[in-house]
């Protein structure tokens, strides 16, 4: 995994099977690592997985994880690779690379297990916590609503972002969404806002929104891309990444917004495990070995210097 290289998109052969595939310098921070995929317009930077191999086990950390967990000598994540630059597969179509990626087979070795990720719909990943993963890592957003379901640990901040065709052809106002199509990714918390959104252009008597949910980020992208949606509504990250690798053929809407802690999703009241998982992240963040995984991916602005378990949130 961690010597493969990421291709880059083709802005003439744009398509969501594609938009699986492809990588370049992150966000709206400029990545660091990689090489030039060549010196023409338009083109990005190829990046690599982040080598954590140097990351080695923490016995007093490992022994905090209960046996359900260590049994079977593998720590089992569940995620949603379509998620870029988050989580998302290589050109290979099957393994699943990016920093949320890194830092789940960091954890991995701090714990002393082989890390195996499963793919899976996003809104499936949560129910399954404590059976099928040990745990979820898949870019979540910290919710009253999802803390009633698992316990989080945090360790990244990312806002809300709108992303639009370039030139806003459609003249889409972020303030005013009524009667327009709308893309996200099924069970995000963008999902759940345009949601509220539309029940609120209904009462005030304005035309409805379309919503387009869609079980994969990348059908969300390709449909502004296609103009089958008007605006698309992720993570910013998840924007930035967008707009970087469709070569010019979107741009975001507006500055990113409501900037709220992801986490790592552990079965709730699984006390062992999730200290064991804020101990280890915490580990990682101060040893540098996080922040270089951040800075590698181009998203060092969404660091945080503590892991905190279960942080308040509005």
């Amino acid at each position: 995994m961690q010597s493969k290289k990421l291709k880059t998109i083709a802005a003439a052969a744009l398509s969501a099977a594609m938009l699986f595939t492809a990588a370049a310098c992150g966000t709206t921070d400029e990545a660091t690592s990689g090489s030039d995929s060549g010196s023409g317009s338009g083109e990005t930077k190829t990046i690599t997985s982040y080598d954590v191999s140097s990351v080695k086990k923490d016995d007093a950390i490992a022994a905090l994880l209960p046996e359900s967990v260590t049994k079977d000598g593998k720590l089992t994540i569940g995620t949603n690779p379509s998620y870029a630059p988050a989580e998302f597969l290589d050109a290979d179509g099957k393994t699943q690379i990016g920093y949320d990626m890194d830092l789940a087979h960091a954890l991995g070795n701090v714990f002393g297990l082989k890390t195996e990720i499963v793919s899976s719909n996003f809104d499936t990943i949560i129910p399954a916590i404590g059976s099928k993963y040990d745990l979820g890592i898949a870019a979540f957003t910290i919710t009253k609503e999802r803390m009633e379901s698992v316990d989080f640990v945090s360790y990244f901040t990312s806002g809300m972002a709108y992303a639009v065709a370039k030139g806003n052809p459609n003249k889409v106002d972020a303030s005013d969404l009524c009667g327009l199509n709308v893309a996200v990714e099924t069970g995000t918390v963008e999902e759940d806002a345009i949601n509220e959104t539309a029940k609120q252009c209904k009462a005030d008597g304005k035309k409805d929104i379309t919503i387009q949910s869609s079980k994969q980020q990348t059908d969300a992208t390709t449909a502004v891309v296609t103009g089958k949606a008007d605006v698309f509504f992720a993570d910013s990250p998840v924007v930035g990444y967008a707009i970087a690798q469709t070569d010019g053929q979107l741009e975001q809407l507006g500055k990113d917004f409501d900037s709220v802690p992801n986490a790592i999703a552990i079965k709730k009241g699984d006390t062992g495990t999730t200290e064991a998982v804020q101990k280890a992240m915490q580990k990682l963040m101060d040893d540098g070995t996080y922040g270089k995984i951040l800075k590698h991916w181009g998203v060092e602005s969404g660091a945080l210097t503590k892991a905190e378990v279960n942080p308040n949130v509005e």
